[in-house]
């Protein structure tokens, strides 16, 4: 005798983006690092995490290769990365979406056609528990590996106390 399945809807995931200028270096880091909690805590069928960036230039492109090294000397994964742009069409799919700085949340949000899509951009330092006063997060591209180190670790810092918010809805199911 099998057992039947509880009749229902599927619960749908809580889908996030990180939205970063072109989509090499911030948002693929936070990306990784989300879904690597999400892994993790094995709620990663309850959280669909993509990243893309404000601007075109990089599209298709893999991240940048120091991204690529930070991540890697952090423990993780961030080689089959590809770019691309955030489209505006995607506000409808998406429950979240966050960005690095201030400058990234003033475009999304003019692209946002409806009050409560705008209200879905949030700053990622604002998840971040002991802000100090900092708003937005550098952008290394212009900088070294150092750079690239310490923006990861603002970044893991930010995205766990992130995941820690969304996590006990994600194990009950709740978006």
């Amino acid at each position: 005798m099998t057992r039947a399945e509880p009749v229902g809807l599927a619960v749908q995931p809580f889908t996030v983006s990180f939205v970063c200028t072109g989509n090499i270096c911030r948002s693929p880091m936070a990306e990784v690092v989300l879904r690597s909690l999400a892994e993790q805590a094995g709620l990663d069928r309850a959280l669909a995490v993509d990243s893309a960036g404000t601007g075109d230039w990089h599209v298709g492109e893999r991240a940048d290769a120091r991204t690529v090294a930070a991540l890697e000397r952090a423990g993780y994964d961030g080689s089959l990365h590809r770019a691309k742009q955030f489209e505006p069409a995607r506000f409808d799919e998406l429950d979240l979406v966050v960005v690095f700085d201030r400058g990234q949340a003033r475009i999304l949000r003019n692209w946002a056609t409806a009050a409560a899509d705008a209200e879905k951009v949030r700053l990622l330092l604002e998840f971040e528990p002991e802000r100090s006063g900092v708003v937005d997060v550098p952008d290394p591209y212009y900088s070294d590996d150092a750079m690239f180190d310490q923006v990861l670790e603002m970044i893991e810092r930010s995205t766990t106390a992130l995941f820690r918010q969304l996590a006990p809805a994600l194990r009950q199911g709740i978006r």
